[in-house]
């Protein structure tokens, strides 16, 4: 099992080149990747989310790429030589109209506003795409890894939430074979007090606490209701993402609690569905970041 929370760096040095990849994700119905990056670096885009792909299922991930290039051909300088000639000519003119000293020379000049310009080169596409398969791999290792560790303490919790609340079923099992038996003596005895000098219609009395008795069963929730924890315990075991099977299985306990309830005429039996619901409420909540 694997939560959706987690961190992971990868950096990659090669050829004087070095590349960076952080991920972050965190919660997400849905694999959403989240990551802005500067022109010279669009060609790692479609590589980098390729390769997160692969790896994870669910969650939104953001990604921060760095990127150093430390090659003696990494970068150029071009002189503007058109304006370079213009501020000359410039300074040439105002010597003559003014009698100044000509002290140009070509350090001078080269300081001239705009009269130089520092290029990068061009970047070799392939290498980079190399370098962000390779960093990403390694920040994935690392995130998949905080993962894992999160997921075994969310599989703890979702263990002993699924145990208290199948201890609330069997609650609710053992309770209810006397509610129709407790309802029928209530009702019996309540018969008797109002009419204690007339004869009860004890044919009449069966079919009324029968009538009740199917009202109140229970029988078939409960049996769906154990089958549903059963399953919910062979996807804490799973090594697939059952992120979204958990979910959807918590709503259907949710719905076989809810029906049990409106059943149930017994405060006993009504303490022990509630406590039940509490128990899938806090399955629901902790579900939400399960891959």
């Amino acid at each position: 099992m694997k939560s959706m929370t987690g961190y992971g760096k990868g950096v990659v040095q090669k050829d004087g080149r070095e590349l960076t990849v952080e991920l972050k994700s965190v919660n997400h119905r849905f694999l959403d990747v989240s990551m802005r990056l500067p022109r010279v670096l669009s060609c790692i885009e479609d590589p980098i989310r390729q390769t997160i792909g692969e790896r994870l299922v669910r969650g939104h991930v953001d990604v921060f790429v760095n990127y150093r290039n430390t090659r003696s051909d990494a970068k150029s300088v071009r002189v503007d030589n058109a304006l370079l000639s213009a501020y000359v000519l410039a300074a040439r003119a105002a010597n003559e109209s003014l009698g100044l000293t000509d002290d140009l020379t070509l350090s001078g000049v080269l300081r001239l506003p705009d009269a130089t310009e520092i290029v990068p080169a061009d970047e070799d596409t392939d290498a980079l795409i190399a370098l962000a398969k390779e960093s990403t791999g390694l920040a994935l290792n690392g995130l998949i890894g905080m993962r894992l560790a999160e997921g075994a303490r969310l599989r703890a919790a979702l263990l002993s939430g699924v145990n208290a609340m199948d201890a609330y079923r069997e609650e609710i099992l053992a309770r209810a074979p006397f509610v129709a038996a407790e309802y029928r003596d209530k009702l019996n005895k309540r018969i008797e007090s109002v009419l204690f000098d007339t004869e009860i219609d004890r044919a009449r009395l069966a079919t009324e606490v029968a009538l009740f008795a199917d009202r109140c069963c229970i029988d078939e929730e409960l049996v769906r209701l154990k089958s549903h924890i059963a399953q919910f315990r062979i996807y804490l075991d799973s090594d697939k993402p059952v992120g979204k099977d958990m979910d959807f299985l918590v709503q259907e306990m949710n719905r076989e609690c809810n029906t049990i309830g409106s059943k149930a005429n017994d405060v006993t039996l009504t303490k022990s569905v509630l406590a039940c619901k509490a128990e899938i409420e806090k399955l629901r909540e902790q579900i939400q970041n399960v891959e």
